[in-house]
Formats: structure tokens, C-alpha cells, sequence
């Protein structure tokens, strides 16, 4: 061991603590170690003792039982700042232990009494290696180049303690690291084949409409039906802009719940916007915006979860109705919690997860790609926040979300 010794009582707490030896039971290999230690010194008793800002504690001992005493009592608490070890043949004609109740009777009858220094690897005391007996002796040379010994022993087992749990943790991480690596691929993959089939649909009907209207353009007979050209036409560019919409849902997916732009936001205006940008997709719906409140978000992203919900409620609607929806907001505990709320078909419990995965539909007869909702997830958890559905009150879906106020 190296370094600069260090009695801080700060550092020497915070170094025990990392060994968290105190509160466990003692450790087989320690007390081990303090059996050899008595046999080497030729002692009844050996202890290994932890010294914090209050108290000493004996984490292994041998001939007597373990126990804990207020640090201004211990023996050991006067050789912290030695140095070195210290050998006392007679603790009861020492100046520094004559006087101390583990001499005096008080708690024991020391006489000879051996401590070696417990240093860390950072050069903290933490303790003592202490031998000691009821009997006044001496010890060779020989005995205490073997109590240093196993001094360094006993920081040893505690270091290779400590560095095998932090090990331990470390492959912990690392093995839950790999099977989310594992399970974003296998997701990955799964997003990749659907986006490839949802985008292989348009696209085939782009083609195949821009080869009829080739066809017809090029066929000679009497000139192309303007009518005729003119489906073709929209439907290429129907196809086109469902393709359009999928790469936007796409790129939001990506690149959205990521650094956020913090200043303070007024939902009730997002909303506004929000019903103006729809006015197609509301074309012949009833929405009833109530009083919302102003939160801290970034606006962009909020207005695309305030969007993609009021979407979804305006798409997903009972056969032969029009729209119903109620956007509203409540205080719930130290949140806001803003609801969407509609009279659609619902979404039945066990769906109501799922849906947040990435390309999870509930109804393919309905245009989507099934991204938005992850989407509206991604930015709410940024926003350390929470989004789920519910049934609404009139048996159709609430989708909501809350932020902390």
C-alpha cells in the first residue's frame, strides 16, 4: 500500500461504508484470517476492528464475542495516527492505556496488547489487525513481520470484496444493456418489414396509376379520357401523399422526445392551432375545448401529441357518425392531466398498451402507420410525464397525458 496516510473521519466513514461490513454478519474468510493472527502471536484474542467518527467496531474476532464500544473508549482509537504498528508488553503501566476501561476492568483486563495499522489502498486508516491477552508478553521479530502480513491481508479481502460486487454490478448492466440492444434490434427489424410493407402499398398504386396513365397517353386511339387521366392523376397523388405522411410519422419517431425546448406553453392556444391545422379531418365534427392550462414543454412537441390525439379521435369514429370530441384538462397531485376524449367504437383494455408500440394498429381498415402514438410516449416521457387511454364517458376512447406542473 501507498500513499500518503489519511485519518479524515469523513474519509474513513466513506471507506467503510463502500466494504459494508458493519451491518452484515461476520465474514468466514475475516475470521479466518484473526484465528491465524492469535495463533502467530500466540494469543487467546484477536479482532479486527473498524473505527468510524463514533464508534468501534469489531467485525471479526476470535476468543471472545464481537461487539461495539464508543470510539473514545477503544484502545485502538489512540494508535490511529501512529503510523506504525504499536506493541505494548503491559497496557496497565502505559500511559496512553492504564487508564482505559478495556484495562481497568471496565469492559476487559488487557495486558499485552498489539495493533496494526488497516490502510487502505487510498491511503485511509479504517482500523486495526489488533492480537492482544489477559497476560503481559512480548513479541520476535519474526511474529510481527507476520501480524504486517496479515494487516495487508485484511485490506486485501476487503478490497477484493468490494471490486468483485462493483464487477458484479458492472455485468449486471452490461447483460441489460445487451438484451435491450438485443430487443431494439429484434424491434428494429420489425419496424423496418412493416415500414417496407406499408410503404410498398402506395407506391404500388403511384406506379401503377402513373403506367396507366403512360398507357393511355400513349395509346392512339381517339386521345386519352380526360375524366379517365384525371382519377389516375388522383389517385397517383393520393398514394403520393400517403407515402408523404408515412416518412413524416417516421421521422417524428425518430427524432422527437429528445432535447427539449423549455418555456412555458399555453395548451389552450396549442389547441386552437391544433383544430386549425385539421380542419380537413374535422370537416363535420364536433369539438368542445375546455379550459386548459399552461404548462413548461417544449411547443413543438406538445402540439404534435395535442395533434396526433385529436387526430386519432376524429379518424376513428362509430359507422355512419361524425366525430364527437372533448379536449378538457384536470389537476391530478402535482400534475396536469390533459385528456382527449371521444364517442368512438373504444379500444378494448388489452389493447389499450399495445397500441403505444412502435407500428401497433388496432384497426387496419383505418389509414395510419401506427408511429403516432409512440410518437405522443417518446415526447411525454421526455417531458417526465405519463400517457396511456382510457374508456371515455361515452364508451369511446380517452386518450390522455400528464406533465408535472
Amino acid at each position: 500500500m501507498t500513499g500518503t496516510t489519511l485519518n479524515s473521519d469523513e474519509q474513513r466513514v466513506a471507506e467503510i461504508g463502500d466494504y459494508r461490513v458493519l451491518t452484515d454478519p461476520p465474514r468466514s474468510d475475516l475470521v479466518a484470517l484473526v484465528e491465524v493472527a492469535a495463533q502467530v502471536a500466540q494469543v487467546p484474542m484477536a479482532t479486527i476492528n473498524l473505527i468510524t467518527d463514533t464508534e468501534q467496531h469489531q467485525i471479526a474476532t476470535t476468543g471472545f464475542d464481537a461487539a461495539v464500544c464508543r470510539r473514545e473508549d477503544s484502545m485502538c482509537n489512540v494508535v490511529l495516527d501512529a503510523g506504525r504498528p504499536v506493541i505494548v508488553p503491559d497496557a496497565s503501566r502505559d500511559e496512553r492505556f492504564k487508564d482505559n476501561p478495556f484495562v481497568t476492568g471496565v469492559i476487559g483486563n488487557v495486558r499485552f496488547y498489539a495493533a496494526h495499522l488497516l490502510v487502505t489502498p487510498a491511503g485511509v486508516v479504517i482500523g486495526t489487525l489488533c492480537v492482544f491477552d489477559e497476560e503481559p508478553r512480548t513479541l520476535d521479530d519474526r511474529q510481527e513481520r507476520a501480524l504486517a502480513s496479515l494487516a495487508a491481508q485484511v485490506v486485501d479481502l476487503l478490497e477484493l470484496e468490494l471490486r468483485t460486487r462493483e464487477l458484479g454490478s458492472v455485468i449486471t448492466e452490461l447483460e441489460a444493456a445487451q438484451a435491450e440492444l438485443r430487443r431494439s434490434n429484434e424491434q428494429l427489424a420489425a419496424f423496418a418489414g412493416q415500414v417496407s410493407h406499408d410503404l410498398r402499398n402506395p407506391l404500388t398504386a403511384v406506379s401503377m396509376s402513373l403506367k396507366m396513365i403512360g398507357d393511355a397517353l400513349g395509346d392512339g386511339q381517339g386521345g386519352p379520357d380526360p375524366a379517365a387521366i384525371d382519377w389516375l392523376v388522383q389517385r397517383a397523388i393520393g398514394g403520393s401523399d400517403r407515402m408523404q405522411s408515412l416518412i413524416d410519422d417516421l421521422l417524428s419517431f425518430a427524432r422527437l422526445g429528445g432535447e427539449l425546448n423549455r418555456v412555458e406553453v399555453d395548451l389552450g392556444a396549442v389547441a386552437d392551432e391544433v383544430l386549425e391545422d385539421l380542419a380537413t379531418a374535422l370537416t363535420g365534427a364536433t369539438v368542445e375545448v375546455r379550459e386548459l392550462p399552461t404548462v413548461t414543454g417544449d411547443p413543438v412537441q406538445l402540439r404534435a401529441v395535442l395533434q396526433n390525439l385529436v387526430a386519432n379521435a376524429a379518424k376513428f369514429t362509430r359507422p355512419g357518425e361524425k366525430a364527437d370530441i372533448v379536449i378538457d384538462s384536470e389537476r391530478v397531485g402535482d400534475r396536469w392531466r390533459v385528456a382527449v376524449s371521444d364517442h368512438g367504437p373504444g379500444i378494448a383494455p388489452e389493447q389499450r398498451e399495445r397500441v403505444f408500440e412502435p407500428l401497433a394498429r388496432v384497426d387496419v381498415e383505418v389509414d395510419g402507420s401506427g408511429i403516432g402514438l409512440t410518437t405522443c410516449r417518446r415526447v411525454i416521457d421526455a417531458h417526465g410525464g405519463r400517457i396511456g387511454l382510457a374508456e371515455s364517458p361515452w364508451g369511446g376512447t380517452t386518450a390522455w397525458f400528464e406533465l408535472p406542473t
